[in-house]
């Protein structure tokens, strides 16, 4: 598959220091789920080093089920603003909420200037006002944040996918993966890759939290953003298929999650 094509073998003497660091924000209290799949798919698409800075009421839960993942409060300034000067590649906006909480967030992960991808909440933010990003920032909207992001309809973005997702990576500099059957990834110089076949059973929630993680990773494994965003759309689909075991109903996040390390191989 493409990853698998796109990731360097990894040497022996590899260690977790050489293979990225990845900080998921997000999780607002009663939204800690996105945040953690983003998290754990992260982790599982190799990601060296994997925190996640969340609301406190779900730190716990989050090591209970990931103990790999170094979860804290993200309340905590000085602990935030450590784990975001460590990282390679931010996650921002799962589970961020429409909150003064997120909202503080956002602006301190975009403050640092390090490569993000942004997704959910960070997608409805930036569409609603509008901020100059990081350099190397892949933007991953689902239709109908694809519509608010430019100030369209989710009607006239399906209409032509390549088309909304190449004004979207120009209006600000991003790469930007449309989700949907037949996802669209776009580059603001004009490249443009479409993904394969559509999977029904892919059609529950947070799906595309696992992508933003998965696209984080590789991108801190070092792919450039754009073949970050292909290899991570591709080991997407196929951890699906692999999961859903030719069912069309039923697949959960987790499973794909899960499944993420055999779609990309060695």
């Amino acid at each position: 598959g493409i990853a698998r094509v796109l990731l360097p073998r990894r040497a022996p003497s590899t260690h977790k220091g050489r293979v990225g660091h990845v900080l998921v924000v997000g999780g607002a209290r009663g939204l800690g789920g996105a945040a953690l799949l983003a998290a754990e798919a992260a982790a599982r698409a190799g990601a060296g080093l994997v925190s996640l800075a969340t609301d406190a009421a779900h730190v716990a839960a989050a090591l209970a089920r990931r103990p790999e993942l170094m979860a804290f409060d993200a309340g905590d300034p000085s602990r935030c603003n450590d784990a975001i000067g460590r990282a390679t590649w931010l996650v921002v906006g799962p589970g961020l909420g429409q909150g003064e909480w997120g909202a503080g967030l956002l602006a301190r992960a975009l403050a640092a200037g390090k490569p993000a991808v942004l997704d959910a909440d960070a997608l409805n933010r930036l569409a609603a006002a509008p901020r100059t990003l990081p350099s190397g920032c892949v933007l991953t909207p689902h239709p109908g944040e694809a519509a608010r992001l430019l100030g369209s309809d989710v009607a006239a973005v399906q209409r032509d996918r390549c088309a909304a997702a190449l004004a979207i990576a120009g209006r600000h500099g991003a790469v930007v993966v449309l989700k949907g059957a037949g996802t669209v990834v776009a580059s603001p110089d004009g490249a443009l890759a479409i993904g394969g076949g559509a999977n029904p059973a892919m059609a529950s929630g947070g799906m595309g939290d696992v992508l933003a993680g998965v696209v984080a990773a590789f991108a801190a494994q070092g792919l450039a953003p754009f073949d970050a965003a292909c290899a991570g759309v591709a080991a997407h689909a196929e951890a699906a298929r692999r999961a859903a075991r030719g069912l069309s109903r039923g697949l959960l996040a987790a499973d794909v999650a899960a499944c993420i390390a055999q779609a990309v191989g060695t």
